[in-house]
C-alpha cells in the first residue's frame, strides 16, 4: 500500500511539473517583452530540473523500493529573483494583459505544487522521501514568491495609474 501511494505521489508530481514546464514555455514563447520571456524561460528550465529529479526518484523507488539519497540543498535564489524583478519587467507588463494573466495562473499552479509537496512531506515515513518533497516545496515557494512579487508590483502600478491610493 505504501509503495503504491509513493509511486502515485511521484507520478502526480511529475505530471504537475510537466504541466508547469509546458505552461511556462508557452508563456515565454508568446510574451512580447524580452525580460518577461527570460523570467518564464527560467521557470520552465527549473521545472525541467524537477521533472528530471522526480523521474530519477520514481525509477529508483519503482525498482528498489527506496529513494536515491543525495544533496537536495536549495541554493539561495534571492539573487536570481532580484535579477528578474527588474524595473523593466514591472513597467512592461500590463496589469490587464496576457503576461499578467499568466502570472496569476502561475501563482495558482505553484500553490498547488506546494500543497502537494508539503502534504507528501508530512505523511512520508521514508526520510529520503521527506527530504525530496521538502526540497521541491522550497523550490516551488521560491517560484511562488517571485510571481507574487511581480503580481504585487503590477497591482500597485495599476492602483497608482488609476489614483486608487488614499493619500
Amino acid at each position: 500500500m505504501e509503495e503504491n501511494k509513493t509511486l502515485d505521489i511521484l507520478k502526480q508530481a511529475i505530471l504537475l511539473e510537466r504541466r508547469g514546464k509546458a505552461f511556462y514555455e508557452n508563456i515565454a514563447e508568446k510574451a512580447e517583452n524580452k525580460a518577461v520571456q527570460e523570467v518564464f524561460d527560467m521557470l520552465a528550465k527549473e521545472e525541467q530540473k524537477h521533472i528530471q529529479t522526480l523521474s530519477e526518484q520514481f525509477n529508483a523507488y519503482h525498482k528498489d523500493k527506496k529513494f536515491i539519497s543525495g544533496d537536495l540543498h536549495v541554493k539561495d535564489n534571492n539573487s536570481a529573483v532580484s535579477k528578474v524583478l527588474t524595473r523593466e519587467i514591472k513597467e512592461k507588463i500590463s496589469a490587464a494583459g496576457f503576461e499578467a494573466a499568466a502570472i496569476s495562473a502561475g501563482i495558482a499552479m505553484e500553490e498547488r505544487a506546494i500543497q502537494l509537496y508539503t502534504k507528501s512531506a508530512q505523511t512520508a515515513s521514508d526520510p529520503e522521501a521527506k527530504a525530496l518533497y521538502e526540497w521541491l516545496a522550497t523550490w516551488e515557494r521560491h517560484h511562488l514568491n517571485m510571481l507574487l512579487d511581480i503580481d504585487k508590483a503590477l497591482r500597485e502600478k495599476i492602483w497608482f495609474d488609476n489614483q486608487f491610493w488614499p493619500f
